[in-house]
């Protein structure tokens, strides 16, 4: 048997972490056993599914690196199949038409409610002749479910679970319209596609029940089922916005790597181990179902972003420059091949303190362009009367240094070993003058980096008498 699994979302909106977790189990699990994984985008809700959101969930998908070994199959275009089925079903015998008029089903709700019951289908049209049907009222097919005994689930992550029959009624899976319902739409397809596992989250365990008895009506082989608890926000409720970013779009924006988003995914619910760094060669050889836990996961931004950090490390630099350069470019900062090869030059030591791509950028952003760098209060603040004149000062002493990191190392002990002051006193301001921070990579570095020439006018710049300042 070859393995095939298939993430089939619904093209209403944004593609949820959540989701993305299940395409990331799907995916590995195949890999794993040398399968298949494919996607199926289940768009039978014509009003709400949109052009925008299918883009957006393949951009996500192809940015995790999750994209499917297939085209993806559109569930809207197989209605004929699906209608097909439901007609054979109704030709065994497995099936019935049902001629219930809208009021008839709101009163059974209504009734079933007073009495304290779920508001199921009675099964009034089950065995009825269909010449005993009202006059112009188009009916439904109806699945023909067992009464009697129980329907059983044996879950790879669940377990064994089961629901008595009796507790499940005759759903619809075509329409008056002669639409195909959902849940009998996932299982034509699942059986067309060749699904042997199904793993989703475990909101969808009850319709499981609903779809065996489809599978068990058409004499199909069930798939494997494994149903993954949910993602919850930090505070145990339901994942949502006001917990911070769901949208795997968003999280890319923040300056998350797909890399350490999917290692932190992996992580959330499943476990080997202590391995928490888990590199996706390393994943696919040791993912298994059976190490995924059953309860609901937490989200957990803190952790996601100190794992984000660690991948930043260990990035590629021309990597990381090319995804610097791109948020620069996107915000219309204007650089050209300087301020690149600045950035390059600094990317070892710049990326030891990041945790995020915009993080990155953020303490990239003085290197880029030239001119003096916009300062912040605390630089600021370092430029007293005494600072400005020992920068002038520095200006000149530096000026006939050997360019090369090294060497700058050692010119600015020498500077400070002549005049008597502690090099902290002297890199300090230095700093504020060069970023406009007092937090930076190495001094040596940065001048390194910016170049005799932009390096000496942004001293000279910072040496200016402060606006407003009395003058001799």
């Amino acid at each position: 048997m070859t393995v095939r699994t298939r993430f089939a979302p619904s093209p209403t909106g944004f593609l949820h972490i959540g989701g993305a977790r299940t395409a990331l189990f799907n995916y590995l699990f195949a890999r794993r056993h040398n399968g298949r994984y494919l996607l199926r985008i289940e768009d039978t809700d014509r009003q709400r599914s949109t052009p925008e959101a299918v883009r957006q969930i393949l951009d996500s998908l192809e940015w995790l690196g999750l994209s499917p070994d297939e085209p993806p199959v559109f569930q809207s275009t197989r209605a004929a199949r699906h209608a097909e089925i439901a007609h054979a079903l109704l030709a065994m015998g497995r099936a019935y038409l049902a001629f219930d008029t809208p009021e008839e089903l709101q009163q059974m709700r209504e009734q079933a409610l007073r009495e304290g019951r779920p508001p199921r289908y009675d099964g009034r049209w089950r065995d009825r002749d269909p010449s005993e049907a009202p006059p112009g009222v188009k009916p439904a097919i109806r699945l023909r479910a067992p009464r009697e005994g129980e329907t059983v689930v044996k879950d790879l992550v669940q377990g064994e679970v089961r629901v008595a029959n009796s507790e499940l009624d005759d759903m619809i899976i075509l329409r008056s319209d002669g639409t195909p319902t959902y849940l009998h739409a996932v299982v034509v397809d699942d059986h067309d596609m060749g699904i042997t596992h199904v793993i989703r989250g475990d909101d969808h365990l009850t319709n499981t029940f609903r779809q065996c008895q489809i599978y068990d009506a058409m004499g199909w082989h069930r798939p494997h089922f494994a149903h993954v608890p949910l993602i919850h926000g930090p505070d145990g409720t339901k994942l949502s916005k006001r917990h911070g970013a769901v949208s795997v779009l968003e999280f890319r924006e923040q300056g998350y790597l797909p890399e350490a988003m999917c290692n932190y995914l992996l992580r959330l619910g499943w476990g080997h181990g202590d391995e928490e760094v888990v590199p996706r060669e390393r994943a696919i050889r040791i993912f298994d179902l059976a190490d995924i836990g059953r309860s609901p996961s937490r989200m957990d931004y803190a952790k996601l972003t100190h794992l984000n950090g660690i991948y930043l490390r260990q990035a590629d630099d021309d990597r990381l420059v090319r995804e610097v350069l791109e948020r620069f470019a996107k915000r219309n900062v204007l650089f050209g091949p300087e301020g690149a090869q600045r950035v390059r030059l600094l990317m070892p030591e710049l990326k030891q303190r990041a945790r995020t791509l915009e993080e990155l950028a953020g303490a990239a952003a003085f290197a880029v362009t030239d001119g003096p760098p916009p300062m912040d209060a605390k630089a600021a603040a370092l430029l007293t009367p005494e600072a400005r004149a020992r920068l002038a000062d520095l200006a000149l002493f530096l000026n006939d240094a050997p360019w090369e990191r090294k060497d700058l190392e050692a010119w600015l002990r020498d500077y400070a070993d002549v005049k008597g002051v502690k090099l902290g006193a002297i890199a300090q301001p230095l700093r504020a003058a060069l970023t406009g921070s007092t937090q930076s990579p190495p001094i040596d570095a940065v001048l390194h980096a910016l170049g005799r020439t932009e390096a000496i006018a942004r001293i000279l710049a910072a040496a200016e008498p402060a606006q407003g300042s009395a003058t001799a």
